[in-house]
């Protein structure tokens, strides 16, 4: 990939961006603050310019002058609805991304030899492709690479481009998502991790995933925190047989019983991480266990239903987001949708960069009956992704009636999809061992909204809900 984005010529290089990174580390608030005032700057001056969106929405301001809080917020549905006006790159259209997307070949290869493309999950009811230009690939790489913090500090520096590693990611790997395809960008990029970096589908039956496992033997599990609590399971009583050296979880918020019942039974230590689609590493977990944002790159206003700012130690309604490292699909201002909360005080670690408490997606693990009547676990992102894939539904929520029944609620900007739905809930349920299903689908003008201010879109139960089956994005 090119080593500066074509649309901002101004852009550091990706040694800069690495240096920056390691040295912002030892900073104080003020210059981290510097820091973010000088990106934003740039960043509003090249998305005026170059975003007929942007420059529409910002008439009459002037932004010299302007606060950030002075800006107008920004959704997912609306920048998708004026893609080519959203871009600052007109060769990035929206038939040449679904053309590239349709080749699952091409996940983690470069669109337009120069850009890396993902889709989102489309848990907010709304799916959106994000692609991202080289500082920012530069700037996502520089972060998790430095900033992730290893209980293994000895063997990372002695072994920087983890040769001796095996690195298993285990989560949805049948689309472009985030995750899947930064692990196929690395090794194409590295090609001597091509045989130790591998991702595992959470969409397969429990004992197809956990004897791909067992062969592998990874040293790095990688995963969401309800598959994290599954793999866990299944290892306590002596179907899984890793011994990972460390365990990274995200895309689901973690609850400390998940944590501590994954480290007891693997006997590592679990770092977890904040990050989404729209930025993915956007806070990483010092030794301390407190989430750090990686404020220099990002900016994360925590607000209330109004969008005004909410005070330190209070839990947003929403969130804003200000992408400060991609300038070819600006995101200024873009409600992201989770609840956080800042701490008032600096972390005992010593690190400048705020310390946030994060509440994201929190579904629940489904526990059916199998045909020979044994239970049988579903994970939630399993589930999700069935359904958007399979039937193309994104805007619904899914409830646990009985043993063997679903009611699967269709929300108002969900398309009519009621036999493809049930078509991919009985082949999901026939590949996990159930039996036929009993399912009811129907339609709501409203989601409710869970604790999170998302909706919860997969439910269990309600006896079968505990803290160690719920989870950040």
């Amino acid at each position: 990939m090119s080593p500066r984005p074509a649309n901002d010529p101004g852009a550091p290089s990706a040694g800069a961006i690495t240096l920056d990174v390691m040295t912002a580390l030892r900073l104080e608030p003020e210059d981290i603050a510097a820091r973010q005032a000088q990106r934003l700057a740039r960043l509003l001056a090249v998305t005026a310019r170059d975003s007929a969106f942007y420059r529409r929405r910002w008439h009459g301001i002037e932004l010299g002058g302007a606060t950030l809080a002075g800006l107008p917020v920004v959704g997912k549905r609306d920048l998708m609805a004026h893609f080519p006006q959203w871009v600052t790159d007109p060769a990035v259209t929206r038939p040449a991304l679904r053309r590239f997307m349709a080749d699952a070949q091409r996940c983690g290869a470069p669109f337009l030899g120069r850009y890396a493309v993902w889709e989102s999950s489309g848990s907010t009811g709304e799916p959106a492709v994000f692609v991202q230009d080289a500082q920012s690939l530069a700037v996502y790489d520089a972060l998790e690479g430095l900033r992730r913090h290893s209980p293994s500090l000895w063997r990372r520096m002695l072994d920087p481009l983890m040769l001796a590693e095996r690195f298993a990611f285990v989560g949805a790997i049948d689309g472009h998502f985030a995750s899947h395809v930064s692990l196929q960008r690395q090794r194409r990029l590295r090609p001597w991790l091509a045989t130790g970096w591998r991702s595992f589908s959470i969409m397969q039956p429990v004992h197809d995933l956990v004897d791909q496992l067992n062969a592998f033997a990874p040293t790095l599990l990688a995963t969401y925190p309800t598959a994290a609590a599954l793999l866990a399971d299944e290892a306590e009583c002596g179907a899984l047989r890793i011994a990972p050296r460390e365990v990274w979880t995200g895309g689901e918020t973690l609850s400390p019983a998940v944590r501590r019942h994954v480290e007891a039974v693997f006997g590592c230590a679990l770092r977890n991480s904040y990050g989404a689609s729209e930025f993915l590493p956007m806070a990483w977990e010092c030794g301390h266990g407190r989430l750090h944002l990686n404020s220099d790159w990002l900016i994360l206003e925590a607000v209330d239903a109004q969008y005004r700012p909410v005070p330190a130690g209070t839990w947003s309604h929403t969130t804003l987001l200000t992408n400060l490292a991609n300038a070819l699909q600006p995101l200024v201002r873009y409600e992201l949708g989770d609840q956080v909360r800042f701490a008032p005080q600096r972390c005992e670690c010593g690190c400048a960069l705020p310390v946030i408490d994060v509440r994201g997606r929190c579904d629940d693990c489904l526990w059916m009956r199998s045909r020979d009547g044994h239970a049988v676990r579903l994970l939630p992102l399993a589930l999700t992704t069935a359904l958007e894939d399979g039937a193309g539904v994104y805007d619904f929520q899914l409830r646990q009636t009985g043993d063997h029944a679903l009611q699967l609620t269709l929300g108002p900007a969900a398309m009519p999809a009621h036999a493809a739905c049930r078509q991919v809930l009985q082949a999901f349920a026939q590949t996990h061992g159930l039996a036929p299903l009993q399912l009811r689908v129907r339609r709501a003008a409203v989601l409710p909204h869970g604790r999170s201010g998302k909706v919860q879109r997969v439910l269990g139960l309600p006896n079968e809900r505990s803290s160690t089956l719920v989870n950040p994005s």
